[in-house]
């Protein structure tokens, strides 16, 4: 069976809710990643941060990502998979949501992040072909 762990990328990293969005463009320049895991204080998931939130949703509306916190970004209930998770079971979780990244938590804790790169290189081509066909559809 392969898992969550198999195929995530691990390393991932949180940025706070009360970061700003100026860092967390940094952070994710200095990472190399287009999105960011937004912790509570409690260290628990509480929205995904990516590139395009920051552009189009404060700099394309004349806001300044200085002030504008990570919190504020973070809308929605958060999805994630259990690090232990079948790989039937991420894609479900991604093809079912919409979503290209699926951050992976054990013991309540961030271990990796699932992205479509990795499952490009996990998954056949027929699997991957009926993931995009599912992600990318308009509802």
């Amino acid at each position: 069976m392969t898992t969550a762990s198999d195929i995530m990328h691990p390393g991932a990293q949180w940025i706070p809710a009360t970061e700003t969005l100026d860092r967390a463009a940094q952070l994710m320049a200095r990472l190399g990643v287009g999105a960011l895991p937004i912790s509570d204080a409690a260290e628990r998931l509480c929205g995904i941060l990516t590139d395009r939130d920051i552009v189009v949703n404060c700099v394309a509306k004349g806001r300044d990502p200085a002030k504008v916190t990570c919190g504020d970004m973070a809308h929605g209930t958060p999805r994630w998979i259990d690090a232990g998770a079948d790989v039937t079971d991420v894609l479900e979780e991604m093809q079912s949501h919409q979503i290209r990244r699926l951050p992976v938590i054990r013991d309540k804790r961030l271990v990796g992040m699932i992205s479509e790169a990795d499952l490009a290189q996990h998954l056949s081509d027929d699997q991957m072909a009926t993931f995009v066909e599912k992600v990318y559809a308009r509802a």
